[in-house]
């Protein structure tokens, strides 16, 4: 494809050998009744299993569909950022590998991001209008709901209710400024773009999304994707914005 794609969807995949299929082939019968030119970006986060072969095996069945493998797990902040620079789409979504965000939902986002006060449009499981069709086991979403609170307050975040939900389109000049700030590796980066894009002064619209829990997940309380590896992110976040490493001063004296 050597013309700038409308859409980049970028899917950060991690030991998703059993779901990787069903959601490309989602995406793609979605995207073949539309108009417009697209390229699907999987991005395998050092998998031990099979995931970047099974996706490969899609590439005759999902058109101007790319892997992009990386032999180390690095965390799901590392890929998605990874997918954002890769990426050549004028807008770009990245979502979950299980479908826990159903791609019908540009329908919406879209339309919302191709207006000028529009340059990013994050998915909500908080607002009105959103509904949970299945939800996560209780201990989960109480760690959820403390770690929400806390990443409001922390970072100024106050005004979005879920900073978490990992159905997230941009603009390519949002993508390229964030991505290439963000430093967060696992799964702290969401509140960390969020956090960039309102220190970079980009216009961020919240939509309400059908949101369904799909067994499978890598959060816990300890480890590297654990609760508590995320509010020493926040922490570190927090003290980076403090410090200046974001480079923020950098983006406003270029234009």
């Amino acid at each position: 494809m050597n013309e700038q794609p409308y859409l980049s969807i970028i899917i950060p995949a991690y030991k998703e050998k059993e779901r990787i299929g069903r959601t490309l082939l989602e995406i793609e019968e979605y995207l073949s009744k539309k108009e417009y030119t697209y390229e699907i970006l999987v991005v395998v986060d050092g998998s031990p299993d099979n995931t970047a072969e099974i996706a490969r095996n899609y590439g005759s069945q999902v058109h101007n569909l790319r892997i992009i493998e990386n032999e180390e797990n690095n965390g799901k902040g590392y890929v998605v950022k990874q997918g954002l620079l890769e990426a050549k789409g004028k807008f770009r979504l990245f979502m979950d590998a299980d479908g826990s965000t159903s791609i019908d939902h540009l329908d919406v986002f879209l339309p919302e991001i191709e207006k000028k006060e529009n340059e990013i449009i994050i998915g909500s499981r908080d607002i009105e209008g959103s509904f949970v069709q299945i939800r996560q086991p209780r201990h989960r979403e109480i760690m959820g709901d403390i770690g929400n609170y806390l990443i409001r307050i922390t970072l100024g975040l106050w005004s979005f209710p879920d900073t978490q939900c990992g159905f997230k389109l941009l603009s390519a000049d949002a993508s390229q400024e964030i991505a290439r700030r963000m430093k967060v590796s696992r799964f702290g980066f969401d509140f960390e773009l969020l956090a960039l894009a309102r220190k970079l002064h980009f216009r961020i619209k919240q939509l309400p999304v059908r949101w369904l829990n799909e067994e499978g997940s890598t959060v816990s309380l300890f480890g590297p994707n654990g609760f508590i590896q995320v509010l020493i992110d926040l922490l570190k976040t927090r003290w980076r914005f403090c410090m200046g490493q974001y480079r923020i001063k950098e983006f406003f004296q270029k234009k």
